[in-house]
């Protein structure tokens, strides 16, 4: 059966046709993105994609959405669209229809995808495992967080806001990182140290610390500088970032009940090169008297370039059984 995916973020809204058979994504083409600003709703960027392929669109979508999805109203966040799953077969033509989280969908991802879609960072270089939790982490705008538990009848996805949990700090600079970041939130959470954003909490606090003057720049523009290597602070920000994510990580894991680790998300594919030859891993294991249990834990990052797509169609085809 073909499925009309959408991963629908604050900025763009991604399309492909999946085809689905057995609980499971056989297919996906290659995906259009279409800029949430250019089309005032969902079913005008529906209708678009549908011109652009030049065919008639399946009669049944898969939604994953940068938002809660409860109720009878979605709002997404950083997005003016508003979904109203009820008025779906109206709206988009669909007779059948799965509007999931985007990083619930992630976890469907996860749960679906083969070997060779992951990428090996550290503990056992061996597969994810067939029985028990997996814990998905994301760094982004924000830092997703799921939980996928498999089983002898197949899997479950378990959407969590794990992101927003206390951080630990390890060392006297995560001391200084959060001392400043108390001032402006009070109570500093994973997130806050761990998503894209917090770049920027790094850059000033390392400044501080080696007593630089603090320069006032955008979280994408000390990106930009850490991953081209043209700023030193930059850089040990970078580096102090993925520390604070393999600390994340594994904390996650504890409190999941651990068998295996992803870390997803489009930052999280980004930062390949240094999450492998960073301290992720040294931190990961980092737990004290855990110490053993957390190297027995196989670590990978998913390499798929549209997992929120591959996902969303995935939990379709596990709620309607096709």
């Amino acid at each position: 059966m073909e499925v009309v995916a959408v991963d629908i973020g604050g900025t763009h809204a991604r399309f492909a046709i999946a085809e689905v058979a057995e609980g499971r994504v056989v297919s996906i083409s290659e995906p259009v993105t279409q800029k949430v600003a250019e089309h005032p709703s969902l079913q005008l960027a529906w209708q678009a994609y549908g011109e652009a392929l030049g065919r008639e669109l399946p009669k049944a979508a898969a939604l994953a959405v940068a938002s809660p999805v409860g109720g009878d109203i979605i709002k997404l966040t950083n997005n003016p669209w508003v979904i109203r799953p009820a008025l779906i077969p109206e709206r988009l033509g669909a007779d059948t229809w799965t509007v999931v989280n985007d990083f619930e969908a992630i976890g469907h991802a996860v749960a679906q995808m083969g070997e060779e879609h992951f990428l090996h960072l550290c503990g056992p270089d061996e597969p994810l495992p067939g029985k028990g939790s997996i814990t998905v982490c994301g760094p982004g705008t924000g830092l997703g967080v799921a939980q996928v538990f498999r089983h002898r009848a197949g899997y479950d996805v378990i959407a969590t806001e794990g992101g927003h949990s206390d951080f630990a700090p390890l060392d006297p600079i995560e001391d200084a990182l959060v001392k400043r970041l108390r001032k402006t939130y009070t109570r500093v959470s994973k997130e806050r140290v761990a998503a894209g954003p917090a770049i920027v909490s790094l850059y000033e606090t390392l400044a501080e610390l080696e007593g630089k003057p603090v320069h006032r720049l955008d979280d994408k523009a000390i990106w930009s500088l850490a991953l081209d290597g043209k700023d030193e602070l930059a850089v040990a920000a970078l580096d102090r970032f993925c520390l604070s994510l393999g600390a994340v990580a594994g904390d996650l894991a504890l409190c999941h009940g651990p068998s295996g680790v992803v870390i997803a998300g489009g930052l999280g594919l980004r930062l390949k090169d240094h999450l492998l030859q960073s301290g992720f891993g040294q931190r990961f294991v980092a737990k004290g008297r855990f110490q053993g249990l957390m190297s027995s834990i196989p670590v990978k990052l998913i390499t798929h370039p549209q997992p929120g797509l591959y996902g969303a169609a995935a939990a379709f085809a596990q709620e309607h059984a096709l």
